[in-house]
């Protein structure tokens, strides 16, 4: 298996860890989608709000070194269109536990100029793909918010499979919010 930075393509789609000198281009496209992301976006508790958030800096250098332990495998989503790359999503495999468990679970963000294009699905494709064959994990989840009908679709598109309801599951939008679990499992069969 290779090793981090992983890179992972799909046609006119790429996977990469987000570099330094990618910071304008995220924060364009962050600033750009504020609005339209915020009812999905984590948030802290109350408890945590003194704490501050890492500089995109120290958001780079955690995610890399996350990725390094293989603890969490934090990619962007890039676009190909006329030989250069526009960063329009970021996708997480987060969580990542081995021994009797080997699963996962994954997040995702997308531009709105490309909401509904299928590249939302295709990046969870391919990052469930390198779980399954490279990580060999057993287990991977989505977990959604029950009025995120889009990201419900790429959930059912990409495999996943309803499991059942998790009630206040993670602080969203300023309050414990109920969340939908998705569940692939890998097919092939390790013993």
């Amino acid at each position: 298996m290779e090793r981090w930075p992983y890179r992972l393509e799909d046609r006119e789609l790429s996977l990469r860890p987000m570099r330094y000198r990618d910071r304008a281009e995220w924060r364009k496209v962050r600033r750009t989608n504020l609005e339209w992301l915020a009812p999905w976006e984590a948030t802290r508790p109350a408890i945590e709000s003194d704490a501050p958030l890492p500089s995109y800096f120290g958001m780079v250098r955690y995610y890399n070194k996350e990725g390094r332990e293989l603890r969490s495998l934090s990619l962007g989503i890039w676009l190909k269109d006329k030989g250069k790359e526009r960063l329009i999503g970021q996708i997480t495999l987060g969580g990542i536990i081995f021994g009797a468990y080997r699963g996962a679970h994954i997040g995702y963000w997308i531009d709105q100029s490309v909401a509904n294009m299928g590249y939302t699905t295709r990046a969870v494709k391919a990052l469930t793909r390198f779980a399954f064959s490279e990580l060999q994990l057993h287990r991977i989840e989505i977990n959604l918010r029950p009025e995120n009908a889009a990201s419900k679709k790429v959930a059912e598109k990409s495999g996943y499979v309803f499991e059942g309801v998790r009630e206040r599951y993670l602080h969203i939008a300023g309050d414990w919010r109920d969340h939908l679990t998705f569940v692939a499992e890998n097919p092939n069969n390790f013993n």
